[in-house]
């Protein structure tokens, strides 16, 4: 049975990432056609004509909406309330944007070419919204949008090994770094001329950034090992292929669906907005990508509240300050430890300890929520711990051999000691650590081994 439960803790990752590839990728991209993709008419009459021969032609392919004139159709596609408009009689015109998609104009144009009849003149397609000359596919905005999608999330992955900061300082570091990646960004499109030169878009692209690390940084703490799986699941197999790479009106229904609920998704259709369409559409997709950030603030807030409470029921008369934020296990680098089990058997399950101390302030009173985190000889993380309300800290599963051992806690100097791991051994670490009010801290903390194991200096 271990065996079985150590295979799915290790491939259950690898496993999701792929059913979500196979299950989100092809059925979303294989073959995009319109599936309910918004057009007008001008005219009453022409509108029914239209309507019955693409229902016949391609059923739940279009939705078909009369307006008055010629002038309304090519006003709805500017307003983003359309795809496409169709103007019939003897000179018939098809109002389209490139912004929307080189692949949507061109299925369009192909579509209504076939519907217009043969004692018309030719029919003449016009582009109202045409992209920069260097877009040709009007889907360049789809990767300076990943580029600031998926960093968010890496971002928020980086910060759990942050463990000096609270949450205050990771949430400004989010705003600092989506605020650079925005500007560096735009800088780029606009001097490769990618991108029309707008500065509305660098606020997008920020609320982009700021969204995904923000909702996934308070994501974090409640997933735990899990975190990966789901914030990959969120922010690259869902949004990725519903984010534009495909014109949105070409995806199946689900899709489109997705595609208006995802970050990525949003901060597409208001970049488009901005830079292609005169700022229509965009009221929606900004609001979105805000609900985004609140959420992952209010996930932040809960899980302090949520630590506050643990720690209040443990040492009542002691409630934390929340100068910090207690550390987040890093789910990239958890390993599975053993337990020990009567004669000498292990199991998979919660730690043995095999690193044992206590962390104390200047004045020798325990540290409450100190950061210890654990690395080997080649200075790669193997876990984290926190201390507790007596400042005590346990870990367990370690490696036979050298490893380094740091202790941190906001506002004061971190310590750190080398320690020799030998098998069955349980090694003591305790730690002193002085802050500005303390006096001159000592050369070297305290440090003690038994059961065999010697510290290495």
């Amino acid at each position: 049975m271990s065996s079985v439960r150590i295979l799915a803790e290790t491939l259950w990752f690898p496993v999701a990432l792929f059913l979500g590839f196979l299950f989100c990728f092809a059925p979303a991209l294989h073959a995009p056609q319109p599936h309910h993709a918004k057009v007008v008419v001008a005219g009453r009459a022409q509108e029914a004509r239209v309507d019955a021969a693409l229902r016949r032609q391609y059923p739940g392919g279009f939705d078909v909406t009369g307006v008055p004139q010629a002038r309304s159709a090519r006003q709805a596609v500017l307003d983003r309330k359309a795809v496409a408009g169709y103007v019939g009689g003897r000179h018939p015109v098809l109002y389209v944007a490139k912004a929307n998609g080189t692949s949507l104009m061109q299925t369009l144009s192909r579509d209504f070419t076939g519907l217009t009849p043969a004692r018309s003149g030719p029919l003449a397609v016009t582009d109202v919204a045409p992209t920069v000359s260097k877009d040709m596919t009007g889907t360049t905005l789809v990767y300076f949008g990943t580029a600031w999608n998926i960093p968010g999330y890496l971002l928020a992955t980086t910060l759990l090994r942050a463990v000096t900061f609270n949450r205050r300082r990771k949430l400004l570091t989010i705003a600092g770094v989506a605020a650079l990646f925005a500007g560096l960004g735009d800088l780029v499109g606009v001097s490769l001329g990618y991108l029309p030169n707008d500065p509305a878009s660098l606020g997008i692209a920020f609320l982009l950034t700021t969204a995904v690390a923000t909702f996934s940084s308070g994501l974090a703490p409640f997933t735990r090992q899990f975190f990966p799986g789901v914030g990959m699941g969120l922010f690259i197999v869902l949004s990725t292929p519903t984010s534009g790479v495909a014109p949105v009106p070409m995806l199946p229904a689900f899709f489109q669906h997705v595609h208006y609920v995802m970050p990525l998704g949003n901060a597409m259709d208001a970049l488009r907005g901005v830079l292609y369409f005169h700022g229509a559409g965009v009221l929606r997709p900004l609001l979105v990508l805000c609900a985004w950030t609140m959420a992952g603030v209010g996930l932040l807030g809960l899980d302090a509240w949520r630590q506050h409470r643990a720690a209040a029921r443990r040492d009542p008369g002691a409630w934390p300050d929340d100068v910090a934020s207690p550390p987040v296990e890093d789910p990239s680098v958890e390993i599975a430890t053993p337990v020990a089990m009567p004669g000498g058997r292990h199991h998979f399950g919660e730690p043995v300890p095999s690193l044992v101390g206590t962390v104390r302030d200047g004045a020798l009173l325990p540290l409450r929520h100190a950061a210890v985190t654990v690395m080997d000889n080649g200075g790669r993380q193997l876990v984290r711990a926190a201390t507790n309300a007596r400042g005590e800290y346990a870990v367990g599963g370690l490696p036979e051999g050298d490893i380094t051992v740091v202790a941190v806690s906001p506002t004061r100097r971190p310590q750190v000691q080398r320690l020799l791991l030998e098998q069955g051994s349980v090694v003591r670490a305790d730690f002193t650590l002085y802050g500005r009010s303390d006096g001159d801290a000592p050369s070297s903390p305290a440090l003690s081994a038994r059961r065999g194991a010697a510290p290495r200096n």
